[in-house]
């Protein structure tokens, strides 16, 4: 008997930095034991460069990702749903869990800031994780 993993959809507005750097570390904490999605309500055009470099600072590549556009069936599919500063854009439905991380845009932030912002993403994925995963 297989159980199917639970899916978690991170969701920033752009699709290039919070949602993206939650995305590569949830990828490689969970492998596949999660299911993992990210979009965005306005996806920009490609990934902030400055989250690509914090992400590779710590063995994260996420020069693949590319920003998507957030849908209600990529919502209601999610067993999670984090959102990270795209206020009420994003669709509710019943069943699905929400979580609102409060984190600074790394649009615009110089290198030491996008580093905060990635450190302090990796601490709540990590507890992410370990409520997910109970004993990983």
């Amino acid at each position: 008997m297989t159980s199917t993993p639970p899916s978690v959809l991170f969701v920033c507005v752009h699709n290039a930095g919070r949602s993206q750097m939650a995305q590569g570390f949830l990828t490689a904490l969970a492998g596949d034991a999660v299911e993992v999605r990210s979009a965005g309500t306005e996806p920009a055009d490609r990934i902030n460069p400055a989250a690509v470099a914090v992400m590779r600072e710590v063995g994260i590549d996420i020069t693949t990702a590319t920003p998507k556009i957030l849908t209600a069936d990529t919502v209601a599919t999610s067993t999670v749903v984090v959102t990270m500063g795209c206020g009420d854009t994003c669709p509710y439905f019943p069943g699905v869990e929400y979580r609102d991380w409060t984190l600074r845009d790394p649009a615009g932030q110089d290198i030491a800031t996008v580093r905060a912002i990635r450190d302090d993403i990796r601490a709540l994925v990590q507890e992410l994780v370990a409520e997910l995963l109970p004993g990983t």
